[in-house]
């Protein structure tokens, strides 16, 4: 897994705050980063470039390309904010993990941006046009995550063709917004919706 920083949005549930800021210190040069990789040829199979949001990278495409040149499948996980630059990635791409945080008009109380929702969701519908092998998943923001709520949602992503489906725990650890701690309540095991996909998976770690 490759952590890149930078994220355009300010999710109060996020445990990687010392990632969003672009112009943080890094830990690894790039060039540090292909140096492990080659010498680890023949050993890993495939390389995930996770953050942050990774599409915030300007030289991600070329990153990518660096990897696969390498021999290395690799994945994506994003949360869609940036559908333009995530489809001119897919070719580069062998999976993607895709976060949709809450029904479209919601995504301002999840990420404080205005008008979010509609590039998450386009680039939900970009991935499965592309037939890319995709896996969706939400972590509910506290407050957004009672038994109808996470019904509804789920019924438009199965309804829109997602099949494989992961319902993530909030961890009560480094939240941007400590306050939302105390709100966090444990999800359903069987969420009503669940049904809708071909693979539904609950996750509490």
């Amino acid at each position: 897994m490759l952590w890149c920083q930078g994220c355009p949005w300010r999710c109060g549930y996020c445990h990687n705050g010392h990632l969003l800021d672009p112009a943080g210190p890094g830990l690894l040069t790039w060039d540090a980063v292909l140096a492990f990789l080659v010498r680890r040829r023949g050993l890993l199979d495939a390389v995930v470039f996770s953050g942050g949001e990774p599409t915030a990278q300007t030289a991600l495409a070329a990153a990518l390309a660096a990897v696969r040149a390498l021999g290395f499948k690799v994945g994506l996980h994003s949360a869609g904010p940036y559908p333009d630059r995530l489809a001119a990635l897919i070719p580069l791409l062998d999976w993607v993990g895709l976060d949709i945080k809450a029904l479209p008009e919601d995504y301002p109380l999840v990420t404080g941006v205005p008008g979010s929702g509609a590039g998450a969701w386009r680039s939900l519908d970009l991935l499965r046009a592309a037939g890319i092998e995709l896996e969706v998943r939400t972590t509910p923001l506290p407050g957004l995550d009672d038994p109808a709520y996470l019904k509804r949602l789920m019924q438009r992503l199965a309804a829109v063709g997602v099949r494989r489906y992961v319902l993530q725990q909030c961890r009560p650890v480094d939240l941007l917004d400590p306050s939302l701690r105390a709100r966090i309540r444990p999800l359903p095991a069987r969420p009503a919706g669940a049904s809708a996909f071909d693979q539904f998976e609950l996750r509490t770690g």
